[in-house]
């Protein structure tokens, strides 16, 4: 299953709240290109790969103009002690009721082992700066997301 939004669709717009409980919206980037990256839970193996991997090129994206906002259904406590632990420097939306997730079509079900069961799929839209779906990673490589994005947007 992959989301319904296309790439040239404009980006739905979201407010969510971060893990130092501030509120942030879509809106407060205009004019900025922003990567919106959804993974589905904080601090386990692959989801750590790629947030230390866009940590570590943090500079670099932000040297392309890139904002970078991660979301995931947990709560703004445990996204404080994944960024705690990790030094991550963005902002870790809490999407508990799935209403950013869902805007987004990233929920569905999913299957490992031979069982099926309902999830979010890791997916990345990346946002130009009138908030217009530039590039859509269905399934982004955790160990090299950072350079996927930059690759795609010199294209």
């Amino acid at each position: 299953m992959a989301t319904h939004l296309k790439e040239g669709d404009k980006a739905p717009a979201f407010t969510g709240t971060d893990q130092d409980g501030k509120k942030i919206s879509l809106k407060d980037f205009k004019g900025q290109k922003v990567v919106l990256y959804f993974y589905p839970e904080d601090d386990t193996p692959t989801c750590t790969i790629q947030a230390c991997n866009l940590r570590d090129n943090y500079a670099l994206l932000k040297k392309e103009g890139l904002q970078i906002i991660g979301i995931s259904p947990d709560d703004e406590a445990k996204h404080k002690k994944f960024e705690k632990k990790f030094s991550l420097p963005f902002p870790l939306l809490a999407d508990p009721r799935h209403t950013i997730i869902e805007k987004y079509g990233v929920w569905g079900e999913k299957q490992m082992f031979g069982n099926k069961y309902m999830g979010l799929h890791r997916t990345t839209f990346v946002i130009d700066e009138k908030g217009i779906i530039q590039k859509i990673f269905l399934k982004p490589k955790s160990a090299s997301h950072a350079e996927e994005i930059i690759s795609k947007l010199k294209k």
